[in-house]
């Protein structure tokens, strides 16, 4: 596998560095070299959010990712802002509820997932991130369906260990769009 530069960018509140962390965790649960870089704006919820994560067989040498293999875009800003970094032959993951535009680009594969409107239409609100890292699951098997199951347990806090089934139902719903 070498490495692989993963992007997830949208709005504060969407969960971009849950799911990050989700991959990440993933990764180290195959014994694998992983990075996350979580990056926000001052405002949190409503700003900018983006999140860098790393999966390699070897040491990874900068945790920032400046030329994803791949791009989550859950909002139009970050579609704009990233869509040009990605890699020639990178794949795009785009939540098409949120992001007004089609990619022009015909060197990348373009995923189009009405995530949001899935999630909240499957009574899975607020894991439309979780929907979209299915749907990558699919396209990309970069880590097991074992290992992010496993990743979703260790990542939902205890308190909120209620929402690991509609998690675990946004990801089967993601891998089947």
């Amino acid at each position: 596998m070498a490495t692989t530069n993963i992007l997830l960018a949208g709005f504060g509140g969407q969960g971009i560095l849950f799911a990050g962390k989700i991959l990440a965790y993933a990764g180290l649960m195959e014994e694998k070299q992983v990075s996350w870089l979580p990056s926000y704006g001052p405002e949190m919820r409503g700003g900018t959010a983006n999140c860098s994560v790393c999966i390699s067989d070897e040491p990874v040498g900068s945790p920032l990712v400046l030329h994803p293999d791949i791009l989550i875009a859950m909002n139009t800003p970050s579609f704009d802002k990233f869509i040009g970094a990605v890699v020639p032959g990178g794949i795009v993951l785009v939540d098409s509820t949120l992001v007004d535009r089609q990619c022009t680009r015909e060197d990348v594969d373009v995923c189009y997932v009405p995530a949001t409107r899935l999630a909240n239409e499957n009574e899975l609100q607020g894991l439309a991130n979780i929907l979209l890292l299915g749907k990558l699951s699919a396209v990309r098997g970069l880590v097991s369906d074992a290992s992010i199951d496993r990743a979703i347990e260790k990542c939902v806090p205890p308190r909120k260990a209620h929402l690991i089934e509609a998690n675990r139902r946004a990801i089967a719903l993601g891998k089947n769009q």
